[in-house]
């Protein structure tokens, strides 16, 4: 008999054909579909794919006794109770090292958009202002780059950085061995001495809000402040303080509080741009990502282990 799957988040149409060949799949991608799936075949589920902006909860794994894994599509995995799946003996496994690359190259991205204001620059230009009549933006090259949250991601970035000639700091709970970059014990700290902060940190409790109003304080006018991380970590009415008022100079966001639906307080500001939480996703990102999947849930069910276990 098939492996029984339930699949909780957005699969692209090739790849859930894919996995409709190898598993029973029940496609539940909405929380309408996901609540009534769950209520009525949560005996027979065998493993979960989620993400971890959508996670899977103590009481859906209670509910489940058959449930031996938990696979989630990328790296984040704050929203599934993996002390609640521990405690069953469940496999909890993460997409660690497929997107690394391409939210890297977006990080960077941002940080040059928002630094150059390219969103502004764009409508003037179609408006019919001539250059000399614009304040010009900063250079990017020489500034320095404070990265929050120092893992595969943020060594990426500080890579692509370096040829900008950036000095690169960093903040995480503790100094990494060997790392070459500016470890700075607070994030203050570092926002203090950063001409632009990025965030590549995870979600959960413990970044819940870390970027307040007292953070952005500490970046400063001049400031900018991008996020690639989860959006929990940005105090979201704060940010729009900052930068309505000129605390900071701008951002650059692709993760925001209230995903799916668009930042209201942030969307009518012209020293921000946004992109949809996609800095992760490529066609070469998704296809790894799926990859993984499929490599953990054969490795478990085959008894070879998984590959990436949390």
């Amino acid at each position: 008999m098939k492996t029984s799957l339930l699949v909780l988040c957005p699969v692209v149409a090739a790849n859930l054909e894919s996995l409709k060949q190898r598993y029973d799949v029940t496609y539940a991608p909405t929380p309408e579909e996901r609540q009534t799936a769950i209520a009525a075949h949560a005996s027979r589920f065998q493993a979960v794919l989620t993400i971890g902006t959508i996670g899977l909860t103590a009481a859906e794994i209670a509910a489940m006794p058959a449930l031996e894994l938990v696979s989630c599509m990328g790296v984040g995995h704050e929203t599934v109770d993996v002390d609640a799946a521990r405690a069953r003996g469940i496999v909890v496994t993460n997409g660690r090292g497929a997107n690394d690359e391409c939210v890297a190259d977006h990080a960077m991205g941002l940080v040059i958009a928002c630094m150059r204001n390219f969103r502004k620059l764009d409508q003037l230009c179609r408006d019919g202002v001539w250059r000399t009549a614009i304040t010009p933006p900063p250079n990017v090259s020489g500034k320095r780059l404070g990265i929050y949250g120092m893992g595969a991601i943020g060594e990426k970035l500080a890579t692509r950085a370096s040829a900008f000639r950036m000095p690169i700091g960093y903040h995480n709970r503790n100094p990494k061995a060997g790392s070459p970059y500016q470890y700075f014990d607070s994030l203050l700290a570092l926002a203090e001495w950063s001409d632009v902060l990025v965030c590549a940190a995870p979600g959960g409790a413990s970044t819940h809000h870390v970027i307040n109003a007292a953070a952005l304080q500490a970046l400063g006018a001049e400031g900018f402040l991008v996020n690639v991380g989860r959006g929990s970590i940005v105090d979201t009415p704060a940010l729009a303080s900052a930068l309505a008022t000129g605390v900071i100079a701008g951002a650059g966001i692709d993760v925001y509080e209230s995903e799916p639906k668009p930042p209201t307080e942030l969307i009518g500001l012209d020293n921000l741009i946004l992109t949809p939480h996609l800095a992760g996703w490529s066609p070469e990102s998704i296809d790894a990502q799926f990859t993984i999947f499929l490599e953990n849930i054969e490795g478990h069910f085959s008894g070879r282990g998984a590959v990436t276990p949390i």
